[in-house]
């Protein structure tokens, strides 16, 4: 099988279809459609044309807004759609072949531009790999179903190198990559890099910014930028940061409003490279933003998708309102991560953190390895006095 190059599209910033513009913020799937064809058309007036989404994303409406938004209001041959078929949705052949006509269904297109693996990890691999699934990407190739094949992966780079060797018919990587996890222990993002560009696999970054993270940085690391660049947005040195690395050829951003497209698209239309004192200066923040963050979630709800939590923890905003609690400062004294806790847990929507069955789901499926069930106690401890 022949590998093609692949077209990343015109520019080097991709829309990533998961934290999408929403009419209920605690409604993941009640997507503001209207908002979203604005973002989508000021995107796409600007050069860009990269669009990622997946089976579940949005409680599996990512995809029918990719139609409604996308699909159904541009040539095909403007724009460029990834999609990805995910472990936790199929048991069978027939199963994983239903899932891949869903979603072309869903998404209103006759092929996909990119077509992934979603999340390859240590126990996903075992059903990928029982299902035949790389041989079956392989077929979709050939058919003209998907012109360019990958996968995404959230694991160690000896896996990774192992992957790659035993499956030279990928032709790209997707990987977690920004400064935070740079040299993480648990994430590894340099190492990985390194393995992916060993074997020759261009890179399409995902969680650039951490899932927010790095948006909202602690005062000092705001503070330290400002002073360094005070024109540049936070997350701008995050995107750039990861634009900026050898090999990458996209990097996805998960824009949920028209504020955060505009200022992406205001630095990445032109995209100029980090310096090396630009570098230097990123560096520098994270060892203080290393000092405040408490939970290292990047909001990805696979902890909650699927089967879910049995008692509807809505475990990413809780570690979200958490970090932010213990970024405040000790002077501040009110703060209001406490009442949008109580808000959220009153709305009998949601459990409290302190209803934790200790399942391990959670823990079980968090692609960062976090330990999430305890955690959640800290979370209780914080919270439900």
């Amino acid at each position: 099988m022949t590998n093609s190059k692949i077209n990343f599209g015109n520019k080097k910033l991709g829309f990533g279809l998961m934290r999408l513009p929403l009419n209920n913020p605690n409604d993941s799937a009640d997507i503001n459609m209207e908002e979203l064809k604005q973002m989508v058309d000021h995107f796409m007036d600007n050069g860009f044309n990269y669009f990622d989404t997946a089976w579940m994303y949005n409680d599996f409406n990512s995809e029918n807004a990719a139609r409604e938004c996308l699909t159904s209001r541009y040539p095909r041959n403007q724009f460029i759609l990834a999609d990805k078929l995910h472990s936790g949705f199929f048991n069978s052949v027939e199963e994983r072949d239903k899932v891949f006509s869903d979603q072309l269904g869903k998404t209103g297109v006759e092929f996909f531009d990119l077509y992934l693996l979603h999340d390859v990890g240590t126990d996903s691999i075992k059903k990928y790999e029982q299902y035949d699934c790389f041989d079956w990407l392989k077929s979709l190739k050939e058919q003209g179903l998907a012109k360019h094949i990958g996968f995404s992966y959230h694991d160690s780079p000896e896996l990774l190198e192992e992957v790659l060797t035993n499956h030279p018919e990928v032709e790209f990587v997707q990987l977690q990559i920004n400064y935070l996890d740079w040299d993480s222990p648990s994430i590894q993002s340099r190492k990985c890099l390194e393995v992916a560009k060993k074997f020759g696999k261009p890179v399409i970054v995902m969680e650039p910014v951490k899932g927010g993270t790095l948006a909202k940085v602690p005062e000092e690391a705001e503070e330290f930028y400002k002073e360094n660049a005070p024109e540049m947005s936070i997350p701008s040195w995050a995107i750039r940061f990861a634009a900026s690395q050898d090999g990458v050829k996209m990097v996805l951003s998960g824009m949920s409003n028209m504020e955060q497209m505009k200022d992406n698209v205001s630095f990445m239309k032109d995209f100029k490279p980090l310096t090396k004192d630009e570098e230097d200066i990123v560096f520098a923040a994270r060892e203080l933003i290393n000092k405040n963050i408490a939970i290292a979630c990047t909001g990805c709800s696979y902890c909650i998708d699927g089967d879910g939590c049995p008692v509807n923890i809505p475990i990413p905003k809780f570690f979200s309102l958490y970090n932010l609690e213990k970024q405040e400062t000790k002077e501040k004294g009110w703060t209001p991560q406490g009442e949008y806790y109580d808000r959220l847990t009153q709305s009998g929507d949601f459990g409290k953190a302190k209803d934790c069955i200790e399942c391990y789901h959670c823990q079980e499926a968090c692609p960062q390895h976090l330990t999430t069930v305890e955690y959640i106690k800290d979370v209780s401890e914080c919270f439900d006095k």
